[in-house]
C-alpha cells in the first residue's frame, strides 16, 4: 500500500512529504517510508500495528536527532544504502561500468505494482541507465515475508555486490546468533555480541556449505526459546553467499544478504539477489523456528506426492562399494521386516567405481558387479513391498573416468587444481553439460522404476561462481518437470547444502553425514530453527558409529531417528534379536503417529537442565503432542528437574504418559507419576512446572505423550 500522491495532470510530480507502505500478518508489521522519490527504508518491523495507525506519523517518530560530528542529515537506512547519498556503512550496491569505473547510483522512484499479495517497488537512476525493483511479498499463512532485489542496466555493467532488501538490525539486541559448522558436525549456533563496525560471514566454498549456513537470528534482550523478541532471516541461495551485520557509528544497525562477492564475473545487464526470507516473533525463537518450518513445508517443497513419508532405509554404511546382489537382497529383506518401506542403492552401482578415485561422470550400470543391471534388485525390493531409490552425483566428475578423458575441457577450474575427495566439479554453466547430464540420468530414469534420488555434490567448488549454481537449478528444474514424481533428497557431504533455494527442488535434506545418535540429538534440535520434520531425513546408524567410533544403545539410536524422517542406515545382519524388536516397535510407533507429526510444529523446549535437549511437536490443533527428552551427558545435580512444556491451553487438562517408562534404570528406585502410568495435568501447570521425569543414565531419551482431554 502506498500514501503517496499521484503525479499532477499536467505531468509534473506533486511534491510528496513521504511515501508509506505496510506489511502485515497476524503475528508482525513491517512499515516502509520515503521521503519523497527517495528508496524507501524500514521504520517499523515488530509486533502487530493497528490498521488505522497514520503511517507519516510513524515515520516522522522515529527520525533520529542530529548532533555534533554527524552531517546536517542523517543518511537513509534504505532498502538499498546509496554511497551517494553520504551512507556511512557498507552499501547495499557496489557497480562498475563496462571500462572498470566505479559507478554511485542515485535512485529516485519510478513505479510501483501489487497482485497476488507481491508489491513490486521500481526505482529509477536516469543518468546511468539503472532500474532497480524491490519485491516484497508477505504471507499470512506461514507469517513469513520475502523479499529480493533486481537490477537491470541499459548497457552491460560490472556487479561486485547486490544486497536483497537491507533491513535494520533491532536495537532492543544484545547478540546474533548464526549458524557455523563442518563435515558430520553441522548447524552449530555461534553467538556474536553487537559492537561498531561490520560482523561479515562470507561463504565462498561455491555451495551452501557445512560451515556457512545462511541463516541469522537475532534475539531480543532475554529471549529464550520460548519468550521474548526475536528475529530471524535465511537466504534461500544455494552457492557462496555474503552476509552483513553492521553497527553504523550513529548506532544503527544493518543486515544485509547478497550472493558472495565476485562470483558475478561477467558483464550484463540484469542481476538479481536471491530471496530473502525473514520473520519476527514475539514468542522467542521457537515463533521464528515455526514460521520456517512451516513455510518450507507449505511454501517452498514441491511435494511429488501426498502419501506419508515412508520409512527409509539406506544401504551406505552397510556395504559402501561391495555391491553384491544376493548381499543387497538379504539386507533388503531385512529391512522390510525392520518396517522399512522405501531402499536407496547409494555409490558404487556405476562406471569403474569400486571406491572414490574413479567412475564419476560415467553413469552406465557397471555390469562387473551388476551382469543383468539393476532390475534383479529393484523387483526384489518391489516384492518385499519397498520402493526403489538411487543415489548420483551428477555435478562432479574423477579424473579417471571415461568422460573426463573425452572432455576434459568441462571441468571447472584448472586442470593442476587440489582436487576434493579424488574428484572435479563439472562446469554446469555449459549448456553442452547439463545436456549430456540430463540425457544419462533420463536413461537410468526412463528404464528403471526410481521413486527416489539421492542428489550428491562431495566437494566444495574451487572457486564460487553464480552461474555453477544457476546450471544446477537449471538441470534438476529440467528433470522435474521430465520426472515429477522421483523425490529428490539433496545431499552434500551431509549437511552442506541445505537452503531455501535447493528446496525449491528437492524434498528431503540429509541433514549430517553423522549417525551419532548423540551429535545428530544435537544437530537435530538446532536445524529445527529453520527446517521441518517432513524434510529432515535421520537414520538409526550402526551399533559403533562409523564417523565417531562411539557405541550407543538401540533405543537412543531409534528415538533419535523418530524425531524426524525416519530410516536406517546399518547392516541389519549385525543386530541382536533384542535390538531388532526395538528397533521394530520404534519403528510401528512412529508409522502410527507420522501423519500428524509431518504437520506438527517443532518447539525447542527450554530445559533448565543443560544436559538434557528437548523439544516437543506439537499438532496443527493443539490436541496432542509429544516430547523428546534427550540426556546428552550427565547432569550436574543428581535428579532430573522439572521439563517446562510450551505453547499449550492453560485452561486445558492433558493426560500425559511416559510411552516408555519400561526403560527406566534398576538406579531409578522411586515412584514418579510418570512411572506409573498416565497423568492428568493442567496445561497451565506442564508450562509453568512441567513434568517431573524419572532419573535415568546419559545417553538416553524420555519420550511423552500427550492429549487434550
Amino acid at each position: 500500500m502506498s500514501d503517496a500522491l499521484p503525479l499532477g495532470a499536467t505531468g509534473a510530480r506533486t511534491v510528496v512529504p513521504n511515501r508509506c507502505w505496510r506489511l502485515d500478518d497476524s503475528h508482525q508489521t513491517m512499515i516502509l517510508s520515503a521521503v519523497g522519490d527517495r528508496l524507501p527504508e524500514v521504520v517499523y518491523w515488530g509486533a502487530p500495528l493497528p490498521r488505522d495507525a497514520d503511517l507519516a506519523t510513524l515515520h516522522a517518530a522515529q527520525a533520529i536527532d542530529v548532533t555534533g560530528g554527524m552531517l546536517d542529515e542523517t543518511p537513509d537506512l534504505s532498502l538499498c544504502p546509496e554511497a551517494s547519498r553520504s551512507f556511512p556503512g557498507q552499501p547495499g550496491l557496489s557497480l562498475r561500468a563496462g571500462d572498470g569505473t566505479p559507478i554511485l547510483p542515485r535512485f529516485a522512484y519510478a513505479s510501483e505494482d501489487a497482485h497476488d499479495g507481491l508489491m513490486i517497488l521500481r526505482y529509477r537512476d536516469a543518468a546511468h541507465g539503472l532500474t532497480l525493483a524491490l519485491h516484497l511479498r508477505s504471507d499470512p499463512d506461514t507469517r513469513v515475508i520475502t523479499l529480493q532485489t533486481a537490477l537491470e542496466a541499459d548497457r552491460p555493467v560490472h556487479l561486485d555486490w547486490l544486497a536483497a532488501p537491507v533491513l535494520p538490525g533491532p536495537q532492543q539486541s544484545q547478540e546474533m546468533i548464526d549458524v557455523a559448522g563442518r563435515w558430520i558436525g553441522e548447524f552449530q549456533l555461534n553467538r556474536t555480541p553487537w559492537s561498531p563496525g561490520l560482523h561479515v560471514r562470507e561463504n565462498r566454498t561455491g555451495r551452501t556449505g557445512h560451515e556457512h549456513f545462511p541463516g541469522l537470528l537475532v534475539p531480543g534482550t532475554g529471549t529464550s526459546n520460548t519468550r521474548g523478541e526475536a528475529w530471524a532471516f535465511h537466504y534461500g541461495w544455494s552457492g557462496g553467499h555474503r552476509m552483513i551485520a553492521e553497527e553504523l557509528p550513529d548506532g544503527r544497525r544493518q543486515i544485509q544478504w547478497g550472493h558472495a562477492t565476485t562470483t558475478e564475473p561477467r558483464p550484463a545487464t540484469r542481476f538479481e539477489s536471491a530471496p530473502l526470507f525473514v520473520t519476527y516473533s514475539a514468542a522467542g525463537l521457537n515463533g521464528c523456528a515455526l514460521a520456517f518450518q512451516r513455510h518450507v513445508r507449505d511454501r517452498i517443497v514441491r511435494w511429488t506426492s501426498d502419501t506419508p513419508r515412508p520409512v527409509h532405509y539406506n544401504c551406505w554404511e552397510a556395504v559402501y562399494f561391495d555391491h553384491q546382489l544376493p548381499v543387497l537382497t538379504e539386507i533388503a529383506t531385512r529391512a522390510a521386516a525392520l518396517g522399512a518401506e522405501r531402499f536407496v542403492l547409494d555409490d558404487g552401482w556405476f562406471g569403474r567405481r569400486d571406491d572414490d578415485t574413479s567412475g564419476l561422470g560415467d553413469w552406465q550400470i557397471d555390469r562387473r558387479k551388476w551382469p543383468d543391471g539393476l532390475q534383479p534388485l529393484i523387483d526384489h525390493v518391489h516384492r518385499l513391498g519397498m520402493t526403489f531409490g538411487l543415489w548420483v552425483e551428477p555435478e562432479m566428475i574423477n579424473p579417471d573416468s571415461d568422460l573426463y578423458r573425452a572432455h576434459p575441457d568441462w571441468a571447472l577450474g584448472a586442470a593442476d587444481q587440489t582436487l576434493g575427495r579424488q574428484q572435479m566439479v563439472l562446469d554446469m554453466a555449459q549448456a553442452e553439460v547439463r545436456d549430456h547430464l540430463h540425457a544419462a540420468l533420463s536413461a537410468i530414469f526412463r528404464n528403471h522404476t526410481i521413486d527416489y534420488v539421492k542428489w550428491d555434490h562431495n566437494r566444495v567448488l574451487p572457486a564460487p561462481d553464480a552461474d555453477q549454481t544457476r546450471g544446477t537449478y537449471a538441470l534438476l528444474d529440467r528433470l522435474r518437470t521430465d520426472f515429477p514424481k522421483i523425490e529428490i533428497e539433496s545431499c552434500a557431504s551431509g549437511g552442506g547444502r541445505i537452503d531455501f533455494g535447493i528446496l525449491q527442488r528437492t524434498q528431503r535434506v540429509w541433514l549430517s553425514d553423522s549417525n551419532d545418535a548423540l551429535e545428530r540429538l544435537r544437530i537435530q534440535h538446532d536445524a529445527a530453527l529453520f527446517l521441518p520434520f517432513a524434510v529432515t531425513g535421520s537414520h538409526v546408524g550402526p551399533r559403533r558409529c562409523h564417523t565417531s567410533g562411539r557405541t550407543l544403545d538401540i533405543s537412543l539410536r531409534a528415538w533419535v531417528a523418530a524425531q524426524r524422517h525416519m530410516g536406517f542406515e546399518m547392516d541389519p545382519r549385525e543386530l541382536t534379536e533384542h535390538e531388532a524388536q526395538v528397533l521394530r516397535d520404534v519403528t510401528a510407533w512412529w508409522k502410527r503417529n507420522r501423519d500428524w507429526m509431518t504437520r506438527a510444529d517443532i518447539h525447542r523446549l527450554d530445559s533448565p537442565d543443560p544436559a538434557v535437549i528437548a523439544e516437543q511437536q506439537l499438532a496443527p490443533d493443539g490436541a496432542r503432542f509429544v516430547v523428546f527428552a534427550g540426556k546428552a551427558a550427565t547432569s550436574s545435580q543428581i535428579l532430573p528437574r522439572p521439563l517446562p512444556l510450551t505453547a499449550l491451553d492453560p485452561e486445558a487438562t492433558y493426560r500425559i504418559e511416559l510411552i516408555n517408562r519400561a526403560d527406566a534404570p534398576a538406579l531409578s528406585r522411586g515412584m514418579p507419576a510418570l512411572k506409573d502410568g498416565p497423568v492428568d495435568l493442567p496445561g497451565a501447570w506442564l508450562m509453568g512446572h512441567g513434568p517431573v521425569l524419572p532419573w535415568h543414565f546419559p545417553e538416553t531419551m524420555w519420550v511423552l505423550e500427550g492429549r487434550r482431554l
